[in-house]
Protein backbone atom coordinates (compact mmCIF):
# COMPACT_ATOMS: atom_id res chain seq x y z
CA UNK A 1 0.00 0.00 0.00
CA UNK A 2 1.75 3.47 -0.77
CA UNK A 3 1.41 6.74 0.81
CA UNK A 4 -1.89 8.02 -0.64
CA UNK A 5 -3.62 4.70 -0.48
CA UNK A 6 -2.81 5.02 3.23
CA UNK A 7 -4.25 8.86 3.63
CA UNK A 8 -7.32 7.43 2.17
CA UNK A 9 -7.99 4.61 3.90
CA UNK A 10 -7.04 6.17 7.29
CA UNK A 11 -9.81 9.14 6.57
CA UNK A 12 -12.26 6.98 5.91
CA UNK A 13 -12.09 3.32 8.16
CA UNK A 14 -13.68 5.49 11.47
CA UNK A 15 -16.82 7.21 9.79
CA UNK A 16 -19.58 5.18 8.94
CA UNK A 17 -22.94 7.65 7.60
CA UNK A 18 -24.57 7.16 10.81
CA UNK A 19 -21.62 8.91 12.71
CA UNK A 20 -21.63 11.30 9.94
CA UNK A 21 -25.73 12.28 10.16
CA UNK A 22 -25.04 11.94 14.15
CA UNK A 23 -22.31 14.79 14.32
CA UNK A 24 -22.77 16.96 11.69
CA UNK A 25 -25.57 18.78 13.82
CA UNK A 26 -27.88 19.44 10.34
CA UNK A 27 -31.14 18.07 9.20
CA UNK A 28 -31.11 15.54 5.79
CA UNK A 29 -32.52 18.13 3.92
CA UNK A 30 -29.95 20.51 4.99
CA UNK A 31 -27.63 18.44 3.39
CA UNK A 32 -29.56 17.92 0.05
CA UNK A 33 -29.85 21.49 -0.06
CA UNK A 34 -26.18 21.99 0.58
CA UNK A 35 -25.05 19.31 -2.09
CA UNK A 36 -27.46 20.58 -4.62
CA UNK A 37 -26.29 24.21 -4.31
CA UNK A 38 -22.19 22.98 -4.57
CA UNK A 39 -23.03 20.98 -7.69
CA UNK A 40 -24.01 23.88 -9.28
CA UNK A 41 -21.36 26.11 -8.40
CA UNK A 42 -18.47 23.83 -8.50
CA UNK A 43 -19.36 20.80 -10.94
CA UNK A 44 -16.48 19.81 -13.35
CA UNK A 45 -18.40 19.89 -16.72
CA UNK A 46 -16.96 17.67 -19.68
CA UNK A 47 -17.13 20.33 -22.34
CA UNK A 48 -15.14 22.78 -19.86
CA UNK A 49 -12.15 20.86 -18.68
CA UNK A 50 -11.99 17.31 -21.45
CA UNK A 51 -10.93 13.90 -20.90
CA UNK A 52 -7.74 14.82 -18.63
CA UNK A 53 -9.05 18.24 -16.38
CA UNK A 54 -6.14 17.43 -13.39
CA UNK A 55 -3.31 17.07 -16.51
CA UNK A 56 -3.67 20.14 -18.47
CA UNK A 57 -7.52 21.77 -18.36
CA UNK A 58 -6.70 24.14 -20.99
CA UNK A 59 -5.68 21.51 -23.68
CA UNK A 60 -6.80 23.12 -26.79
CA UNK A 61 -10.45 22.73 -28.08
CA UNK A 62 -12.08 22.54 -31.29
CA UNK A 63 -15.04 25.43 -31.42
CA UNK A 64 -18.70 25.19 -32.78
CA UNK A 65 -17.67 25.33 -36.46
CA UNK A 66 -14.68 26.12 -38.66
CA UNK A 67 -12.97 29.27 -37.68
CA UNK A 68 -11.36 32.76 -38.82
CA UNK A 69 -9.51 33.44 -35.90
CA UNK A 70 -7.78 31.86 -33.36
CA UNK A 71 -6.47 34.22 -30.93
CA UNK A 72 -6.83 37.61 -29.68
CA UNK A 73 -4.83 40.91 -28.61
CA UNK A 74 -7.68 43.39 -27.36
CA UNK A 75 -6.25 47.00 -26.77
CA UNK A 76 -8.56 48.25 -24.59
CA UNK A 77 -8.49 52.36 -24.07
CA UNK A 78 -10.12 52.49 -20.64
CA UNK A 79 -11.53 55.76 -19.42
CA UNK A 80 -13.57 56.08 -22.69
CA UNK A 81 -11.41 57.81 -25.64
CA UNK A 82 -13.27 61.10 -27.58
CA UNK A 83 -15.30 59.59 -30.63
CA UNK A 84 -15.61 63.01 -31.53
CA UNK A 85 -12.02 64.26 -31.54
CA UNK A 86 -10.49 60.64 -33.39
CA UNK A 87 -13.21 58.97 -35.83
CA UNK A 88 -16.45 61.11 -35.83
CA UNK A 89 -16.14 64.45 -37.38
CA UNK A 90 -19.27 66.66 -37.13
CA UNK A 91 -19.26 69.63 -39.49
CA UNK A 92 -22.90 70.64 -38.53
CA UNK A 93 -21.71 70.40 -34.57
CA UNK A 94 -18.36 72.76 -35.61
CA UNK A 95 -21.06 75.24 -37.32
CA UNK A 96 -22.92 75.30 -33.91
CA UNK A 97 -20.45 75.11 -31.35
CA UNK A 98 -21.06 77.47 -28.43
CA UNK A 99 -25.07 77.32 -28.94
CA UNK A 100 -27.45 75.18 -26.99
CA UNK A 101 -28.16 71.76 -28.05
CA UNK A 102 -31.82 71.06 -29.04
CA UNK A 103 -34.10 70.71 -26.07
CA UNK A 104 -35.39 67.04 -27.79
CA UNK A 105 -31.85 66.04 -27.92
CA UNK A 106 -31.10 65.68 -24.23
CA UNK A 107 -35.43 64.76 -23.26
CA UNK A 108 -34.54 61.38 -20.92
CA UNK A 109 -30.86 61.49 -20.97
CA UNK A 110 -28.83 61.29 -17.86
CA UNK A 111 -25.34 62.88 -17.53
CA UNK A 112 -22.80 62.20 -15.10
CA UNK A 113 -21.30 65.56 -14.82
CA UNK A 114 -22.70 68.18 -17.41
CA UNK A 115 -24.80 70.90 -16.37
CA UNK A 116 -28.39 71.05 -17.68
CA UNK A 117 -26.98 74.20 -20.03
CA UNK A 118 -23.52 72.68 -21.64
CA UNK A 119 -22.92 74.32 -25.15
CA UNK A 120 -22.34 72.29 -27.78
CA UNK A 121 -18.68 71.65 -28.52
CA UNK A 122 -16.76 70.84 -32.29
CA UNK A 123 -13.71 69.02 -32.08
CA UNK A 124 -10.54 71.48 -32.66
CA UNK A 125 -8.79 68.65 -34.45
CA UNK A 126 -8.47 68.29 -38.20
CA UNK A 127 -9.25 65.27 -40.23
CA UNK A 128 -8.64 63.81 -43.81
CA UNK A 129 -8.98 60.96 -45.63
CA UNK A 130 -6.86 58.16 -45.77
CA UNK A 131 -6.08 55.47 -47.78
CA UNK A 132 -8.13 53.56 -50.70
CA UNK A 133 -10.82 53.40 -48.45
CA UNK A 134 -11.15 56.93 -47.70
CA UNK A 135 -11.35 56.25 -43.91
CA UNK A 136 -11.85 59.77 -42.55
CA UNK A 137 -9.49 60.38 -39.38
CA UNK A 138 -8.29 62.96 -36.68
CA UNK A 139 -4.53 64.07 -36.86
CA UNK A 140 -4.14 62.93 -33.58
CA UNK A 141 -3.75 59.09 -35.14
CA UNK A 142 -1.41 59.82 -38.09
CA UNK A 143 0.30 56.17 -37.33
CA UNK A 144 -3.21 54.47 -37.63
CA UNK A 145 -3.82 56.13 -41.18
CA UNK A 146 -1.27 54.13 -42.99
CA UNK A 147 -3.37 51.03 -41.68
CA UNK A 148 -6.98 51.68 -42.24
CA UNK A 149 -7.08 49.58 -45.48
CA UNK A 150 -6.48 47.03 -43.13
CA UNK A 151 -9.07 48.16 -40.18
CA UNK A 152 -12.61 48.39 -39.60
CA UNK A 153 -14.05 50.95 -38.22
CA UNK A 154 -17.47 50.98 -36.02
CA UNK A 155 -19.22 54.05 -35.55
CA UNK A 156 -22.16 53.33 -33.60
CA UNK A 157 -21.31 51.08 -30.86
CA UNK A 158 -23.69 51.41 -27.72
CA UNK A 159 -23.65 50.51 -24.45
CA UNK A 160 -25.48 50.49 -21.59
CA UNK A 161 -23.52 52.10 -18.87
CA UNK A 162 -22.56 55.46 -18.54
CA UNK A 163 -20.16 55.10 -15.65
CA UNK A 164 -16.42 53.78 -16.03
CA UNK A 165 -16.63 50.52 -13.32
CA UNK A 166 -20.27 49.30 -15.11
CA UNK A 167 -19.05 50.35 -18.06
CA UNK A 168 -15.73 48.52 -18.43
CA UNK A 169 -17.29 45.49 -16.26
CA UNK A 170 -20.62 45.47 -19.10
CA UNK A 171 -18.06 45.66 -22.37
CA UNK A 172 -15.84 43.12 -20.89
CA UNK A 173 -18.23 40.19 -19.39
CA UNK A 174 -21.59 41.03 -21.37
CA UNK A 175 -22.97 42.39 -17.41
CA UNK A 176 -22.72 45.26 -14.88
CA UNK A 177 -22.99 42.96 -12.37
CA UNK A 178 -19.91 41.81 -10.69
CA UNK A 179 -19.22 37.92 -10.93
CA UNK A 180 -19.52 37.27 -14.95
CA UNK A 181 -16.85 35.84 -16.76
CA UNK A 182 -14.92 37.79 -19.20
CA UNK A 183 -14.69 37.56 -22.30
CA UNK A 184 -11.14 36.09 -22.76
CA UNK A 185 -12.34 33.76 -19.54
CA UNK A 186 -15.10 32.72 -22.47
CA UNK A 187 -12.75 32.13 -24.92
CA UNK A 188 -9.91 30.58 -22.85
CA UNK A 189 -13.12 28.14 -21.40
CA UNK A 190 -14.18 27.71 -24.89
CA UNK A 191 -10.39 27.23 -27.32
CA UNK A 192 -7.98 26.37 -24.05
CA UNK A 193 -4.49 27.16 -25.01
CA UNK A 194 -1.86 26.12 -27.48
CA UNK A 195 0.62 27.36 -25.15
CA UNK A 196 2.25 24.67 -22.19
CA UNK A 197 4.44 27.15 -20.82
CA UNK A 198 2.25 29.91 -20.67
CA UNK A 199 -0.80 31.45 -19.28
CA UNK A 200 -3.23 31.18 -21.55
CA UNK A 201 -4.59 34.43 -21.09
CA UNK A 202 -2.35 37.32 -20.47
CA UNK A 203 -3.38 40.97 -18.87
CA UNK A 204 -1.21 43.52 -19.46
CA UNK A 205 -1.08 47.18 -18.00
CA UNK A 206 -0.07 50.65 -18.92
CA UNK A 207 -1.04 54.30 -17.39
CA UNK A 208 -3.45 54.04 -14.74
CA UNK A 209 -5.11 51.03 -13.26
CA UNK A 210 -8.72 50.10 -14.29
CA UNK A 211 -11.79 51.24 -12.76
CA UNK A 212 -13.38 47.77 -12.80
CA UNK A 213 -10.39 46.28 -11.40
CA UNK A 214 -9.52 42.44 -12.00
CA UNK A 215 -13.15 41.85 -12.27
CA UNK A 216 -12.24 43.02 -16.38
CA UNK A 217 -10.14 39.75 -16.59
CA UNK A 218 -11.91 37.53 -14.15
CA UNK A 219 -13.39 34.17 -14.38
CA UNK A 220 -16.57 35.17 -12.73
CA UNK A 221 -18.20 31.35 -12.25
CA UNK A 222 -15.88 29.58 -14.48
CA UNK A 223 -13.06 27.56 -12.74
CA UNK A 224 -10.41 30.02 -12.14
CA UNK A 225 -7.70 28.13 -14.17
CA UNK A 226 -9.90 30.36 -16.99
CA UNK A 227 -9.23 33.85 -15.51
CA UNK A 228 -6.63 36.64 -16.69
CA UNK A 229 -3.28 36.05 -15.47
CA UNK A 230 -2.22 39.85 -15.00
CA UNK A 231 1.79 40.78 -15.30
CA UNK A 232 2.90 43.27 -12.99
CA UNK A 233 3.40 47.23 -15.00
CA UNK A 234 6.43 47.82 -12.63
CA UNK A 235 9.38 46.15 -12.43
CA UNK A 236 9.30 42.91 -13.03
CA UNK A 237 6.47 42.19 -14.97
CA UNK A 238 6.93 38.29 -13.74
CA UNK A 239 7.92 37.54 -10.03
CA UNK A 240 9.77 34.91 -8.92
CA UNK A 241 11.04 33.51 -12.01
CA UNK A 242 14.52 32.15 -10.16
CA UNK A 243 14.33 30.15 -6.71
CA UNK A 244 15.68 31.22 -3.68
CA UNK A 245 19.57 30.14 -2.64
CA UNK A 246 19.76 26.42 -1.50
CA UNK A 247 16.42 25.39 -3.96
CA UNK A 248 18.05 24.10 -7.26
CA UNK A 249 15.97 22.60 -10.06
CA UNK A 250 15.96 18.63 -8.94
CA UNK A 251 14.50 19.91 -5.84
CA UNK A 252 12.18 21.94 -6.73
CA UNK A 253 10.48 19.68 -9.33
CA UNK A 254 10.74 16.77 -6.36
CA UNK A 255 8.79 19.08 -3.91
CA UNK A 256 6.19 19.93 -7.23
CA UNK A 257 5.65 16.09 -7.64
CA UNK A 258 4.56 15.16 -3.97
CA UNK A 259 2.30 18.14 -4.08
CA UNK A 260 0.70 17.39 -6.95
CA UNK A 261 -0.11 13.60 -6.08
CA UNK A 262 -1.57 15.35 -2.72
CA UNK A 263 -3.82 17.99 -4.54
CA UNK A 264 -4.53 14.99 -7.24
CA UNK A 265 -5.76 12.65 -4.36
CA UNK A 266 -8.12 15.34 -2.95
CA UNK A 267 -9.22 16.59 -6.43
CA UNK A 268 -10.57 12.07 -6.99
CA UNK A 269 -11.96 12.69 -3.58
CA UNK A 270 -14.33 16.17 -4.05
CA UNK A 271 -13.90 16.51 -7.75
CA UNK A 272 -13.24 20.71 -7.18
CA UNK A 273 -12.50 22.07 -10.06
CA UNK A 274 -10.30 24.96 -7.59
CA UNK A 275 -7.84 21.66 -7.17
CA UNK A 276 -7.11 21.66 -10.71
CA UNK A 277 -6.56 25.32 -10.94
CA UNK A 278 -4.10 25.04 -8.06
CA UNK A 279 -2.02 22.17 -9.53
CA UNK A 280 -2.29 23.63 -13.39
CA UNK A 281 -1.14 27.09 -11.70
CA UNK A 282 2.01 25.37 -9.89
CA UNK A 283 2.86 23.78 -13.50
CA UNK A 284 2.54 26.31 -15.35
CA UNK A 285 4.83 28.85 -12.53
CA UNK A 286 7.56 25.95 -12.63
CA UNK A 287 7.24 25.98 -16.78
CA UNK A 288 7.54 30.20 -17.00
CA UNK A 289 10.76 29.88 -14.99
CA UNK A 290 12.55 28.85 -18.11
CA UNK A 291 10.07 30.31 -20.89
CA UNK A 292 9.71 33.53 -19.21
CA UNK A 293 13.05 35.32 -19.08
CA UNK A 294 13.39 34.39 -22.65
CA UNK A 295 9.43 36.35 -23.25
CA UNK A 296 10.15 39.40 -21.48
CA UNK A 297 13.47 40.37 -23.19
CA UNK A 298 12.36 42.39 -25.82
CA UNK A 299 16.31 43.26 -26.32
CA UNK A 300 15.94 40.28 -28.62
CA UNK A 301 13.97 42.28 -31.73
CA UNK A 302 16.22 43.75 -33.64
CA UNK A 303 16.31 47.42 -34.10
CA UNK A 304 13.79 47.99 -36.61
CA UNK A 305 11.12 46.16 -34.89
CA UNK A 306 11.47 48.35 -31.74
CA UNK A 307 11.38 51.38 -33.81
CA UNK A 308 8.37 50.34 -35.37
CA UNK A 309 6.43 50.32 -32.15
CA UNK A 310 8.63 53.00 -30.21
CA UNK A 311 9.53 50.21 -27.94
CA UNK A 312 12.30 50.54 -25.07
CA UNK A 313 13.28 47.59 -23.57
CA UNK A 314 12.85 47.55 -19.62
CA UNK A 315 10.56 49.99 -19.98
CA UNK A 316 6.96 49.98 -19.04
CA UNK A 317 4.76 51.36 -21.48
CA UNK A 318 2.29 51.00 -23.93
CA UNK A 319 4.33 50.21 -26.92
CA UNK A 320 6.09 47.58 -24.96
CA UNK A 321 2.79 45.72 -24.78
CA UNK A 322 2.06 45.75 -27.32
CA UNK A 323 5.34 44.04 -28.64
CA UNK A 324 5.26 41.45 -25.58
CA UNK A 325 1.61 40.79 -26.81
CA UNK A 326 2.95 39.74 -30.08
CA UNK A 327 5.69 37.60 -28.69
CA UNK A 328 3.01 35.64 -25.92
CA UNK A 329 0.51 35.26 -29.60
CA UNK A 330 3.57 33.82 -31.52
CA UNK A 331 3.99 31.34 -28.14
CA UNK A 332 0.53 30.13 -27.98
CA UNK A 333 -0.98 32.45 -25.96
CA UNK A 334 -4.93 32.54 -26.99
CA UNK A 335 -5.65 35.70 -24.90
CA UNK A 336 -3.52 38.69 -24.61
CA UNK A 337 -5.55 42.39 -23.22
CA UNK A 338 -3.66 45.11 -23.39
CA UNK A 339 -5.37 48.02 -20.45
CA UNK A 340 -4.67 51.71 -20.96
CA UNK A 341 -6.14 53.85 -18.37
CA UNK A 342 -5.86 57.49 -19.37
CA UNK A 343 -8.57 58.30 -21.60
CA UNK A 344 -10.79 60.03 -18.99
CA UNK A 345 -10.95 63.67 -20.18
CA UNK A 346 -13.95 65.75 -18.19
CA UNK A 347 -11.17 68.75 -18.69
CA UNK A 348 -8.60 69.94 -21.33
CA UNK A 349 -9.63 67.46 -23.53
CA UNK A 350 -7.35 68.65 -26.81
CA UNK A 351 -4.31 68.09 -24.84
CA UNK A 352 -5.22 64.87 -23.20
CA UNK A 353 -6.21 63.37 -26.68
CA UNK A 354 -2.72 64.73 -28.07
CA UNK A 355 -0.79 62.79 -25.18
CA UNK A 356 -2.79 59.90 -24.99
CA UNK A 357 -2.80 59.23 -29.12
CA UNK A 358 0.78 59.74 -28.72
CA UNK A 359 1.47 57.22 -26.36
CA UNK A 360 -0.64 54.29 -28.75
CA UNK A 361 -1.18 55.36 -31.97
CA UNK A 362 2.31 54.21 -32.91
CA UNK A 363 1.84 51.20 -31.33
CA UNK A 364 -1.19 50.03 -32.65
CA UNK A 365 -0.63 50.56 -35.88
CA UNK A 366 2.56 49.19 -35.51
CA UNK A 367 1.16 45.43 -33.93
CA UNK A 368 -1.36 45.76 -37.76
CA UNK A 369 1.71 46.16 -39.44
CA UNK A 370 4.12 43.78 -37.48
CA UNK A 371 1.13 40.89 -37.60
CA UNK A 372 0.72 41.10 -40.86
CA UNK A 373 4.53 41.30 -42.00
CA UNK A 374 4.35 37.92 -39.80
CA UNK A 375 1.08 35.93 -42.11
CA UNK A 376 -0.44 36.34 -37.71
CA UNK A 377 -3.04 39.16 -38.70
CA UNK A 378 -5.60 36.39 -40.69
CA UNK A 379 -6.06 34.42 -37.75
CA UNK A 380 -5.35 36.88 -35.14
CA UNK A 381 -8.54 39.16 -34.25
CA UNK A 382 -7.24 42.52 -32.99
CA UNK A 383 -10.00 45.07 -30.89
CA UNK A 384 -9.13 48.70 -30.34
CA UNK A 385 -12.06 50.56 -28.49
CA UNK A 386 -12.96 51.86 -24.25
CA UNK A 387 -15.85 51.50 -22.28
CA UNK A 388 -17.76 54.50 -24.04
CA UNK A 389 -17.34 57.52 -25.87
CA UNK A 390 -17.98 61.64 -24.66
CA UNK A 391 -20.29 64.06 -24.92
CA UNK A 392 -20.67 66.91 -27.79
CA UNK A 393 -21.50 69.01 -25.58
CA UNK A 394 -18.41 70.41 -23.42
CA UNK A 395 -17.91 70.28 -19.77
CA UNK A 396 -16.93 73.62 -18.40
CA UNK A 397 -16.94 73.95 -14.46
CA UNK A 398 -14.85 77.05 -13.25
CA UNK A 399 -15.41 76.26 -10.33
CA UNK A 400 -13.57 72.89 -10.42
CA UNK A 401 -10.81 74.31 -12.51
CA UNK A 402 -12.20 71.79 -15.52
CA UNK A 403 -12.56 73.60 -19.20
CA UNK A 404 -12.89 72.31 -22.41
CA UNK A 405 -13.65 68.72 -21.43
CA UNK A 406 -16.58 66.07 -22.18
CA UNK A 407 -18.40 64.13 -19.81
CA UNK A 408 -19.00 60.20 -20.47
CA UNK A 409 -21.17 59.14 -23.63
CA UNK A 410 -23.00 55.37 -24.32
CA UNK A 411 -25.03 56.77 -27.00
CA UNK A 412 -22.64 56.02 -30.20
CA UNK A 413 -19.23 55.33 -29.64
CA UNK A 414 -16.04 54.00 -32.05
CA UNK A 415 -13.97 51.24 -32.11
CA UNK A 416 -11.52 49.46 -34.61
CA UNK A 417 -11.26 45.73 -35.37
CA UNK A 418 -8.73 43.80 -37.87
CA UNK A 419 -7.62 40.35 -38.76
CA UNK A 420 -9.07 37.66 -37.86
CA UNK A 421 -12.32 37.42 -40.57
CA UNK A 422 -12.66 40.73 -39.77
CA UNK A 423 -13.45 43.17 -43.29
CA UNK A 424 -10.61 45.39 -43.56
CA UNK A 425 -10.97 48.75 -45.09
CA UNK A 426 -14.15 49.61 -44.13
CA UNK A 427 -16.33 52.19 -41.88
CA UNK A 428 -19.44 50.83 -40.50
CA UNK A 429 -22.24 52.55 -38.88
CA UNK A 430 -23.43 56.37 -38.86
CA UNK A 431 -24.39 58.54 -35.70
CA UNK A 432 -26.44 61.85 -36.14
CA UNK A 433 -25.13 65.26 -37.24
CA UNK A 434 -24.02 65.94 -33.62
CA UNK A 435 -22.44 62.70 -33.18
CA UNK A 436 -24.88 61.99 -30.46
CA UNK A 437 -27.20 59.00 -31.39
CA UNK A 438 -26.65 56.24 -34.09
CA UNK A 439 -29.18 56.49 -36.88
CA UNK A 440 -27.63 53.54 -38.86
CA UNK A 441 -26.03 50.11 -37.83
CA UNK A 442 -26.45 50.35 -34.41
CA UNK A 443 -23.95 47.96 -32.92
CA UNK A 444 -24.99 46.82 -29.21
CA UNK A 445 -21.96 45.72 -26.60
CA UNK A 446 -24.22 42.07 -26.71
CA UNK A 447 -23.84 42.55 -30.98
CA UNK A 448 -20.02 42.95 -30.74
CA UNK A 449 -19.67 40.21 -28.52
CA UNK A 450 -21.81 37.47 -30.54
CA UNK A 451 -19.84 38.72 -33.69
CA UNK A 452 -16.27 38.33 -32.35
CA UNK A 453 -17.47 34.69 -30.85
CA UNK A 454 -18.65 33.64 -34.57
CA UNK A 455 -15.41 34.89 -35.77
CA UNK A 456 -13.76 32.53 -32.81
CA UNK A 457 -16.07 29.65 -34.19
CA UNK A 458 -18.78 29.96 -31.74
CA UNK A 459 -22.46 29.88 -31.98
CA UNK A 460 -22.62 32.77 -29.21
CA UNK A 461 -26.04 31.12 -27.80
CA UNK A 462 -24.17 27.69 -27.31
CA UNK A 463 -21.28 28.85 -26.01
CA UNK A 464 -22.85 28.37 -22.18
CA UNK A 465 -21.56 27.15 -18.65
CA UNK A 466 -24.43 26.29 -16.30
CA UNK A 467 -23.96 27.74 -12.90
CA UNK A 468 -26.82 27.50 -10.26
CA UNK A 469 -29.19 25.99 -12.28
CA UNK A 470 -29.43 28.13 -15.65
CA UNK A 471 -26.93 28.46 -18.45
CA UNK A 472 -25.13 31.33 -18.93
CA UNK A 473 -23.15 32.98 -21.75
CA UNK A 474 -21.27 35.84 -22.43
CA UNK A 475 -24.10 37.70 -24.33
CA UNK A 476 -27.03 36.95 -21.56
CA UNK A 477 -30.14 36.42 -23.31
CA UNK A 478 -29.21 39.20 -26.57
CA UNK A 479 -26.92 39.61 -29.13
CA UNK A 480 -26.74 38.95 -33.02
CA UNK A 481 -23.82 38.62 -35.46
CA UNK A 482 -22.93 41.74 -37.35
CA UNK A 483 -22.24 40.60 -40.40
CA UNK A 484 -21.59 43.82 -42.26
CA UNK A 485 -18.08 43.29 -40.03
CA UNK A 486 -17.16 39.86 -41.70
CA UNK A 487 -14.48 39.67 -44.44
Amino acid sequence: MNYLEEIKLEGRKHITRRHFFKDCGIGLGSVALTSLLKSNAAAIQPSALGTQSSKNPLAPKLPHFSAKAKRVIYLFQAGGPSHLDLFDYKPVLQKYTGTAPPPELLKGIQNVFLSKDAALYGTEFKFARHGQSGAELSEALPYLAQVVDDICIIKTIATDAINHAPAQIFMNTGSVQFGRPSFGSWVTYGLGSESQNLPAFVVLSSAGGTSGGASNWGSGFLPTFYQGVAFRKSGDPILSLSNPRGINREMQRRTLDVLKKLNEHELELDGDPEIATRINSFEMAYRMQESGPELMDLSKESKETLELYGATPGKNSFANNCLLARRLIERGVRFVQLYHEAWDHHKDVVPGVKSQAKATDQASAALVKDLKQRGLLDDTLVIWGGEFGRTPMVQDEPENNYFKGRDHHNKAYSMWLAGGGIKPGVTIGKTDELGFEVVEDRVHVHDLHATLLHLLGFDHENLTYRFQGRDFRLTDVHGAVQHKLLS
